[in-house]
């Protein structure tokens, strides 16, 4: 299968979400847009954003299927008072799950 059928494979299973750093910056920041399965709930997919923004064994914003957009060269790691947006709804980071805003 050529890149070009990959790819569109993937936009046919995933969605595109974003996530914004708002925790400790004087302004909210778009810093990754995370490919999600569309088949998880809402739920999963935000959990599914958070694990792939949090770095572990590796800086989180050089993972796969993800892009980073942050204006620098690296990254903190997603944390409570952040936000992800899925469609045209946002939900914000709390200390146990997330809230709709």
């Amino acid at each position: 299968m050529n890149k070009k059928t990959k790819a569109l494979m993937r936009t046919l299973k995933t969605e595109e979400v974003a996530v914004i750093h708002a925790a400790y910056e004087v302004e909210p920041v778009t810093v990754a847009f995370v490919d999600v399965d569309k088949s998880l709930s809402v739920m999963e997919k935000l959990e599914k954003a958070f694990m792939m923004t949090n770095s572990i064994d590796n800086a989180w914003y050089t993972g796969e299927n993800l892009r980073y957009v942050g204006s620098t060269k690296s990254c903190r790691s997603t944390m409570v008072g952040d936000f992800v947006i899925i469609g045209n709804d946002k939900y914000e980071c709390k200390a146990t799950g997330w809230s709709k805003v």
